[in-house]
C-alpha cells in the first residue's frame, strides 16, 4: 500500500484499517499500585486475597475479598479534594490510568484533543455512595441525601472525569457488560481506532464492590466462595473450586493508532490485533453451557488478526473459580483449537492473586495479557493445584518462560450473556 509506512514500518492492515497498538498501561489491584505489582504478584504466586477489612463482615456468610487494603487518594497524586468528592472507583480509575498516560508519554498539549477518546467502563459503579444515601434517605429523611449524590454514583463518571482530567475531548464512553466490562472498553477504543473515528483513546476498567451490599447480594446468589481461609478461596479450575471472590481495582491502556504512536515518537509495547464480542441470549447469569458464544467470540478475534488457533500461544481465561465458568471456558478451548490442540494450550487466570474485580478485571488482564507476549512468558494460576475432569486444559501451575508467542487471547464473561475475546500479539514492525 503506497503512502502507509512510517519511518518504514507499515501502518495500516492488509483491508486497510489502522493497526492499533497499546503505548501504556497502568493498574491498581489488591496486589498493590501498578502493572509491577501485579505481574510480580502473578509471577511468584502470591494471593493478595485476605479478610475484609473495609466494614465489619460478622452477620455475612463471607469473610474474604480481594481489598485494596489502606487505600490512600491523596498518595496516589490525587488532591484532598479530589479523595473527597470522587467515589472510590474513580479515584481506582484515575491511579490506573496515571500510569497508562506516563507510561505513554501522552503530552495532551501536543494531541488534537478531539481526537482523543476515553472508553473506561464499571460493572456496577458507585456503589458506596448509593448504599449511604440509601441510609442517609431512610433515617434523616430527603434533605440530608448528599446533592453530589447523582454525579458520585453513576457509573459513567468516571469516563467523564478523566476525560476532564486529561482534557481528552473524542468520544467519552461508559461499556456497560458486567465483568466483561474492561475487554469490552478496549475493544470499543481498538474499533475506534481501527476505522479512523479515533487516533487513540484511553480504555479501561475499575470497580469499588467490595461493599457490604455487594458482598450480601453475591453470597445470596451462590455465587461467592465461603472458604475461610483466604489461600484456598480463589481457586480457579481447580476441582475443589467453590465461587468467587470479589475483587476491586482498576485497569488502564493507552491504545493508538500505529501511524499515530510512530509519529509521536512513542515505543508500542503491544498490538492489539482483534477483538471478538457474542451474546449468549440464554440466562441471566448462567453462561451457555454449549460455550458456542464464547468460543465464536475466541475465533472472531483470531480470526481478525490474520491467525488460526493453531497460532494461539496461551489462553488468558476469565477463570472466576465457578464450576459453571470454567466448564464452558474449557469447552470453548476445545472447540476452538481442537481436544488434542486445546488440551496444549497454556491457560491463566489471575482471580487467584486479585480475586474477581468485576468491572476491572478484563482490562487488568488485558495488562497481564500484553506483558506476557511482550516478554515471552505465561504466569501460573494461583490457587489451581487439582484438575477437574471436566476442565481438561492445560492450567499452569509454574510460570512458562523463554516462550515466544505468536498471539494470545484474554477472555471475559459478564452476567447476561456477554462475552468479549482480545487477540494481543507481540509488537512486530515487519507485520
Amino acid at each position: 500500500m503506497s503512502g502507509t509506512k512510517v519511518h518504514g514500518v507499515e501502518v495500516k492492515r492488509p483491508d486497510g484499517t489502522n493497526r492499533v497498538v497499546i503505548t501504556g498501561m497502568g493498574a491498581l489491584t489488591p496486589a498493590g499500585a501498578g502493572v509491577a505489582a501485579i505481574m510480580d504478584a502473578l509471577l511468584s504466586k502470591t494471593c493478595a486475597i485476605g479478610p475484609i477489612e473495609r466494614f465489619d463482615t460478622s452477620d455475612q456468610d463471607v469473610h474474604n475479598a480481594g481489598e485494596i487494603k489502606g487505600f490512600d487518594a491523596t498518595a496516589h497524586g490525587l488532591t484532598k479534594k479530589e479523595a473527597h468528592r470522587f467515589g472510590r472507583f474513580v479515584q481506582y480509575a484515575f491511579v490506573a490510568a496515571d500510569e497508562a498516560m506516563a507510561q505513554a508519554g501522552i503530552d495532551m498539549e501536543a494531541e488534537d484533543a478531539t481526537r482523543f477518546g476515553v472508553i473506561f467502563g464499571t460493572g456496577i459503579g458507585g456503589i458506596d455512595s448509593l448504599q449511604d444515601n440509601f441510609f442517609r434517605l431512610h433515617d434523616k429523611g430527603p434533605k440530608r441525601v448528599n446533592p453530589l449524590f447523582i454525579p458520585t454514583m453513576i457509573g459513567n463518571i468516571a469516563a467523564g472525569n478523566l476525560a476532564i482530567r486529561y482534557g481528552m475531548k473524542g468520544e467519552c464512553l461508559d461499556v456497560v457488560t458486567a465483568c466483561a466490562t474492561g475487554a469490552h472498553a478496549i475493544g470499543t477504543a481498538v474499533r475506534d481506532i481501527r476505522h479512523g473515528y479515533l487516533d487513540a483513546a484511553l480504555a479501561g476498567g475499575t470497580e469499588e464492590a467490595v461493599n457490604p451490599i455487594c458482598i450480601a447480594g453475591f453470597a445470596n446468589l451462590g455465587a461467592l466462595s465461603k472458604e475461610e481461609d483466604p489461600l484456598k478461596a480463589s481457586r480457579p479450575f481447580d476441582v475443589d473450586r467453590a465461587g468467587f471472590v470479589a475483587g476491586e481495582g482498576a485497569g488502564a491502556l493507552i491504545v493508538e493508532s500505529l501511524e499515530h504512536a510512530l509519529k509521536r515518537g512513542a515505543e508500542p509495547l503491544a498490538e492489539i490485533v482483534g477483538y471478538g464480542s457474542t451474546g449468549d441470549a440464554y440466562h441471566m447469569t448462567a453462561p451457555d453451557p454449549s460455550a458456542e458464544g464464547v468460543r465464536r467470540a475466541m475465533a472472531d478475534a483470531l480470526a481478525e488478526g490474520g491467525f488460526t488457533p493453531a497460532d494461539l500461544g496461551h489462553f488468558n481465561a476469565h477463570g472466576t473459580g465457578t464450576h459453571a465458568n470454567d466448564v464452558t471456558e474449557a469447552k470453548a478451548l476445545l472447540a476452538l483449537c481442537g481436544e488434542e490442540g486445546g488440551r496444549e494450550v497454556p491457560v491463566v487466570s489471575i482471580k487467584g492473586v486479585t480475586g474477581h474485580m468485576l468491572g476491572a478485571t478484563g482490562a487488568v488482564e488485558a495488562v497481564v495479557c500484553a506483558q506476557s507476549v511482550a516478554g515471552s512468558f505465561v504466569p501460573p494460576t494461583t490457587g489451581f493445584s487439582t484438575p477437574d475432569p471436566e476442565c481438561p486444559v492445560n492450567v499452569l501451575t509454574e510460570a512458562k518462560t523463554d516462550y515466544p508467542q505468536k498471539v494470545a487471547l484474554t477472555c471475559n464473561l459478564g452476567f447476561g450473556g456477554h462475552n468479549a475475546a482480545l487477540a494481543i500479539a507481540p509488537y512486530d514492525e515487519t507485520r
